[in-house]
């Protein structure tokens, strides 16, 4: 599977961004009230800065305390990014957010964003095309 089936399973322009020097406050209240766990920061909303996670904010506010959510989000953010394409295999990348210990993957065409997916996406996907071959090989087993 190709991280472009995943992509189609994902809402068009579900990608939710944030500005660069937008404050720790102003991200985690963006992250609360969407229900998600990281924001791309990006200037224009197709060019990856960087990434700011929930998990960033923890740690951040159990290392300083409240004062951090002052501070811009520049200043949190992981600014080495990996990224994929379209045409990378699901699996490579299940590894790489597995040996990276991340959990969010901008998806970019031509040096643009087009899409993030997260572990959990590729996840999903993974066992889908499992039960599909499993259901295959017992309709090969039984016959049908």
């Amino acid at each position: 599977m190709q991280v472009q089936h995943i992509l189609k399973s994902k809402a068009e322009g579900s990608v939710v961004t944030i500005a660069p020097g937008a404050t720790v406050a102003d991200a985690a209240a963006v992250l609360s009230a969407r229900r998600i766990g990281s924001l791309v920061v990006s200037s224009d909303g197709v060019s990856v800065d960087g990434i700011v996670s929930e998990r960033d904010i923890v740690r951040e506010l159990g290392r300083r305390g409240p004062t951090c959510m002052a501070d811009t989000v520049d200043d949190l953010m992981t600014k080495s990014i990996v990224t994929c394409a379209r045409e990378d295999d699901a699996e490579k990348i299940l590894q790489t957010m597995t040996d990276g210990r991340f959990r969010h993957m901008p998806v970019l065409e031509d040096g643009k964003m087009i899409g993030l997916i997260s572990i959990g996406d590729v996840v999903k996907a993974r066992l889908s095309e499992l039960a599909m071959e499993k259901d295959a090989l017992q309709d090969m087993i039984m016959g049908r």
